[in-house]
């Protein structure tokens, strides 16, 4: 195996396995789902208990405010992609449809990882392609899990604002793909360069 694409499962690796862990104490120590729990583990990677009467699987306990004017971790729940779209979509529909989006983006991203040379000024791709790779498959497994992926971290401009509540994995996806735009003109402007 080539050491790029060590690189491309470390970097995955290391994104998952933080993904996990922020999502593992997050449902520990922000509701209840542990609480009578023979089995942390068992209850973290099994499916759900039906939502009740509040619509959450696993009741929510208090937030952690760390800024009473932007920032907060506050537990949510996201049947839906990035930034809560398609959470209406029946779960027939939306289930299969998770599935084969996730799996056609890791096949992508191996597919364009693979063409990396080993050049320097593939520097951003190197990083950008593991850290969306990671990102993806961290909620994939929320998915796979419990149907639905573990979101804490919220953004908020005094209570007048919100972004979309996000975890690990959409930061790890979002920072990826902010380093891939940069790639793109990188690597679009050197033959330019080279040309004058």
């Amino acid at each position: 195996m080539q050491r790029k694409y060590v690189w491309l499962a470390m970097v995955a690796l290391v994104v998952i396995v933080l993904d996990h862990s922020t999502k593992f104490i997050v449902l520990d120590k922000l509701t209840t789902a542990f609480d009578t729990a023979p089995s942390k583990l068992g209850v973290y990677f099994s499916k759900a208990p039906e939502p009740g009467f509040d619509g959450y699987h696993f009741r929510p306990k208090e937030q952690i405010v760390l800024s009473d004017n932007f920032f907060r971790f506050r537990y949510a729940e996201n049947p839906g992609a990035a930034f809560g779209l398609f959470r209406t979509v029946p779960d027939h529909l939306r289930g299969p449809l998770f599935h084969l989006v996730s799996l056609a983006a890791v096949i992508m991203i191996a597919f364009y990882f693979s063409k990396l040379r080993g050049e320097k000024n593939e520097v951003w791709a190197k990083w950008g392609l593991p850290l969306v790779l990671g990102g993806a498959i961290g909620n994939y497994i929320d998915r796979l899990a419990r149907g639905f992926v573990v979101d804490f971290l919220e953004a908020h401009w005094f209570e007048q604002a919100y972004w979309p509540a996000f975890n690990i994995a959409d930061t790890a996806i979002v920072i990826g793909v902010g380093l891939l735009v940069i790639d793109s003109f990188v690597r679009k402007e050197e033959p330019k360069a080279k040309a004058a």
